[in-house]
């Protein structure tokens, strides 16, 4: 039962209740969402970052960041950069399991075939049927694979740094996910520590996003957005 539910609470009081606990317990206080292990990775409550389904402004570069499984999911996420504003906008997602490399090709691709992907550094390795590197396998059916796996401008590529820079953008209003995004909000949720060490169990979507934010940078608006607005100055001039 949440605290929603209890009718025989007068709205201010529940009001008033919700308002006495820290924010990143709310969720746990209010809706029974459980706090694992040694706390949550990301503190922070649901409301914090949530919005509503937008449509992206043409202007707007986009990224992909895909998460390569087969025991667990695939995963991936479509994220639009306000750049005025430096907010980043989580606007679709895809998790799939024991499916093959042309299985998840063909459902992203409905997302841009121009769209940048970022990608893992298991993502290097070599298929043990056909002997190809899995990026590989993914750039032949279409996707627009980014030249090097995920990694900040340094070259690292840790993942506390990459949960950092998320963790800063959530506390700093510079990252929003669309509430409808059900199965993101699970793993946000769950995603916890365990004596100081981050649990790497369905984290899928959480590394996805993890990658797109870490090669951010390399995001691009549409090609045809971008080619309409160059004739348009072009015009102007």
């Amino acid at each position: 039962m949440e605290l929603e539910h209890a009718a025989h609470i007068p709205e201010d009081a529940r009001a008033s209740i919700i308002a006495a606990y820290p924010a990143h317990e709310r969720d746990a206080r209010i809706r029974g969402i459980p706090v694992l292990g040694s706390g949550r990775v990301f503190p922070i409550a649901d409301d914090a970052i949530a919005e509503e389904a937008l449509t992206i402004p043409a202007h707007w570069p986009k990224i992909g960041g895909i998460d390569i499984g087969w025991d667990h999911p695939t995963a991936a996420v479509l994220v639009a950069w306000d750049r005025d504003n430096d907010t980043v906008h989580v606007c679709n997602t895809y998790r799939v399991r024991e499916q093959t490399p042309v299985v998840h090709a063909a459902s992203l691709l409905a997302w841009g075939k121009d769209l940048p992907w970022a990608w893992p550094h298991d993502a290097l390795q070599h298929d043990k049927g056909s002997g190809s590197q899995i990026a590989d396998q993914y750039r032949s059916r279409g996707l627009n694979m980014l030249f090097d796996r995920a990694q900040f401008e340094d070259g690292s590529f840790g993942l506390e740094a990459g949960v950092s820079v998320l963790l800063e953008r959530m506390q700093t209003n510079r990252f929003k996910v669309a509430r409808h995004l059900s199965d993101w909000w699970e793993e946000f949720r769950m995603y916890h520590r365990k004596e100081g060490l981050i649990v790497k169990e369905r984290d899928d979507l959480m590394s996805a996003t993890r990658y797109a934010i870490m090669m951010l940078r390399f995001a691009e608006v549409d090609k045809k957005e971008d080619r309409y607005r160059r004739r348009e100055q072009k015009w102007i001039v």
